[in-house]
């Protein structure tokens, strides 16, 4: 297949920029900047978000296009103008995937949209798949919605859409999970917040094989949870990184010490929601790290 893949060269698509390679795909890069950039077997960069680029020109006969592309909510404290850039930089690249779609002669069968979990709110008592439609109305919330609307508005007729709803993923190479590892190497690991606030994990070979799974399965579209089918709360994911790293879990951080030191980022921290992967297991789909034991072992 010919894949255009927006966000390859970031966490996820690189990782599944490999994973194409293998299956023998030809890969269509879209970056703000081609420079530097050697194309080499089945990966080529196609230059895109600039002022006069036109990569519908480069992108025509793909079969499928996957949209990563996005700032990471992790990386710095959620200030008024981040928050903006937070949310434009999302809209604005499901706008430039409409427009190109749109300009191509011949369009793709398949759409996949990256997403997040954030869509349903936070709570430590509501269960969440799929079906549940509503959004929430926290910043999270209101960022995903507008981020699928904008795909959404610009669906072709005959061309499957599907929203991959990202949990928290883990892996030693990025995301959130180096970060709450620092602790506990040097020892000051320990309960965050109440500690009951769930913890809706995936590991990312199966983020990797889950959007491979939703590429080849036709059936599949819409939102779709990308998470581990076992969510833990906040307190036993602590004790069980510690138990893998061989490090206490003792010492608790109080929530407002995190608010003091994140601002509005620390809900990420701090809320939670328990989301389950439905569509996916309904789908046959078969979880490479269902547990959360297993997964943190794999990866330390």
């Amino acid at each position: 297949m010919k894949i255009a893949l927006a966000g390859g060269t970031g966490f996820v698509g690189s990782y599944l920029t490999e994973a194409l390679k293998q299956k023998g795909h030809e890969i269509f890069i879209l970056t703000r900047n081609t420079q530097n950039k050697t194309a080499a077997d089945q990966v080529k960069y196609v230059q895109w978000l600039n002022d006069g680029d036109a990569p519908e020109k480069e992108l025509e006969g793909i079969d499928a296009f996957i949209n990563l592309a996005g700032e990471s909510i992790n990386s710095g404290r959620w200030s008024e103008g981040r928050k903006k850039r937070i949310i434009k930089s999302r809209t604005q690249s499901a706008q430039e995937v409409n427009r190109i779609l749109h300009n191509l002669k011949e369009s793709p069968n398949d759409v996949i949209q990256a997403s997040a979990i954030g869509y349903y709110g936070t709570s430590d008592t509501k269960f969440f798949t799929e079906e549940v439609t509503a959004a929430g109305s926290d910043f999270l919330a209101e960022t995903v919605y507008k981020w699928e609307q904008t795909a959404h508005e610009g669906k072709l007729p005959n061309c499957r859409l599907v929203f991959t709803r990202f949990g928290i993923i883990l892996s030693k190479n990025g995301g959130a999970l180096p970060k709450m590892v620092l602790p506990y190497q040097f020892f000051a690991g320990g309960k965050l917040g109440k500690g009951i606030q769930w913890m809706s994990w995936i590991h990312i070979e199966d983020v990797v094989k889950a959007i491979l799974y939703c590429l080849e399965n036709k059936k599949i579209d819409g939102p779709v949870n990308f998470t581990a089918p076992n969510p833990v709360q906040m307190n036993e994911f602590g004790k069980t990184l510690g138990a893998v790293l061989h490090k206490p879990h003792w010492l608790p951080l109080p929530g407002f010490a995190m608010k003091m030191m994140l601002g509005e980022m620390s809900m990420l921290m701090l809320e939670g929601q328990h989301v389950t992967p439905k569509k996916l297991l309904s789908a046959g789909y078969s979880f490479s790290y269902p547990h959360l034991k297993d997964a943190l072992e794999d990866i330390y």
